[in-house]
């Protein structure tokens, strides 16, 4: 997994309240075998005017100028609900989406993003609602080590992060990977357990 440390980018507004799991990546697009190629099918139903054909819809925001390919997303509350499909997450991590940005998520969702590298970043509904009103293509800066994000003219808007998501996200560990961190002490309560225990172990 890749680690998550400082992010600068182009972030998208797509400030809509409970976009859910199914919008992400409708049912229909979730054919391949592997993660790759999924982010063709994010948002589909959104992205183009013919889903077939996939004929581009030019009022959705990552089609416009300046917001292709944006690595951060700003988002509505509850974002990500709906099913579990972690085909949601893995859609945004293949079109490059590293961060989004949101009042709220749906607990699942929000799981899955810090297992596979995304970083799902909680603001206050106003900051989001302001950075999502600005017309114009806009970079942010996200440190995670400092939990802040920098906006053009400088402003820093601190957030929170759970220290088990952080550490996953800045170490570029997934849930075996942290367990594997304490390996040592893992192989000593084995040990100790079969010496207490040998009558188990056959």
């Amino acid at each position: 997994m890749e680690k998550f440390t400082r992010l600068t980018g182009v972030a998208a507004p797509l400030f809509r309240a409970n976009i859910d799991t199914d919008a992400i990546i409708p049912s229909r697009e979730m054919k391949k075998v592997s993660k790759e190629g999924l982010g063709e099918g994010m948002f589909a139903d959104w992205r183009y005017s013919d889903v077939a054909a996939r004929v581009e819809n030019p009022d959705f925001v990552l089609n416009r100028p300046g917001f292709r390919q944006a690595p951060i997303l700003l988002a509505g509350p509850n974002f990500g609900c709906g099913s579990s499909r972690e085909h949601a997450v893995w859609a945004l991590q293949d079109y490059g989406i590293r961060c989004v940005i949101a009042p709220s998520f749906g607990a699942i969702f929000q799981g899955n993003c810090v297992r596979n590298g995304i970083l799902p970043l909680v603001l206050p509904e106003p900051s989001v609602a302001a950075l999502a009103r600005v017309e114009r293509p806009q970079a942010l800066t996200i440190d995670l080590a400092a939990q802040s994000v920098r906006v053009p003219d400088g402003t820093e808007l601190p957030f929170t992060i759970a220290p088990a998501d952080k550490e996953m996200l800045l170490e570029g560990l997934d849930a075996i990977g942290v367990t594997l961190k304490r390996l040592p002490v893992i192989q000593d309560f084995e040990g100790g357990y079969r010496a207490r225990n040998p009558w188990l172990f056959f």
